[in-house]
């Protein structure tokens, strides 16, 4: 008797998913709005998000400026977001707070919207468009819901958003130089990546061997480039080396950078000597 007991309660839960797809099914091919619109919900509260998307999808545009369109709108945005279908979520996340811009769900619609977008950013040695779209959300959120619930964790968001950026575009600038190796041209590019990198993130813990590394391929590009240039490239050498050695006096690589410097004062003396 008590054997049959696994095989009984497994004879059951056979039926009644059955049922569940049948209802579902029925639901599906029915004209019948509200019929929908309730196994949506009930989906949705039980977290079968898959099942309450399909039905929220086939109704939405027909509660299109009715009282239950907002609550409609919402629960569709949101069951992408479960689903983790996320560039679908971030659209019709935005497609809710222009269309209710009054709504209790406002600041939440707004978070999760910014949130699909910081999920779909990659990872940091990969194109950062995406990072580009999610901080711009992030960023646009936290001043705009200050007082929020969720704005520390969009601080959170946008901070790593920010450090990934960071290397992304240290790891470019570290590519140029050392192409430039090989390449005296690309020295030019790793000098404006350097002082782009300065500029976009003066706060970042790369800053320092950015300032040196234009040292470096300044240095690099004077020493290799045609005497008629020589005098003015050497001198952007110096200038990078100043306000290095002025911002970082005590560097772990102060000891590089006087060796440059040292070839930046010899290919400068016979200009200066021609000044005399």
């Amino acid at each position: 008797m008590f054997a049959r007991k696994p095989l009984y309660i497994s004879v059951i839960l056979v039926i009644t998913l059955l049922q569940s797809c049948n209802e579902y099914q029925k639901a599906l091919k029915s004209t019948d709005v509200k019929v929908k619109y309730d196994l949506a919900e009930k989906y949705y509260e039980a977290e079968d998000y898959k099942r309450a998307n399909r039905l929220f999808e086939q109704i939405a545009p027909q509660y299109v400026g009715k009282p239950q369109g907002e609550r409609v709108m919402f629960f569709l945005a949101d069951t992408y977001f479960k689903r983790k279908d996320y560039n679908m979520a971030g659209y019709q996340f935005e497609r809710f707070v222009k269309s209710y811009p009054k709504s209790d769900k406002l600041t939440q619609a707004s978070f999760l919207g910014a949130k699909s977008y910081y999920e779909l950013s990659p990872r940091y040695s990969l194109d950062q468009t995406d990072t580009d779209k999610a901080l711009l959300k992030l960023q646009n959120f936290i001043n705009t819901y200050s007082e929020s619930e969720y704005f520390d964790e969009a601080n959170v968001m946008a901070k790593e958003l920010t450090t990934k950026k960071e290397k992304k575009a240290f790891e470019i600038m570290m590519q140029y130089n050392k192409i430039g190796e090989f390449n005296f041209d690309m020295l030019k590019s790793a000098i404006a990546a350097s002082d782009n990198f300065v500029s976009d993130f003066p706060g970042s813990q790369f800053r320092e061997k950015a300032m040196y590394i234009k040292v470096e391929a300044a240095t690099h590009l004077a020493r290799n480039s045609f005497e008629s240039l020589q005098e003015e490239r050497f001198s952007t050498a110096k200038a990078a080396y100043n306000a290095f050695v002025k911002q970082y006096p005590d560097s772990e690589f102060r000891d590089k950078a006087d060796k440059l410097n040292i070839t930046i004062e010899n290919g400068l003396q016979p200009f200066t000597e021609v000044s005399k």
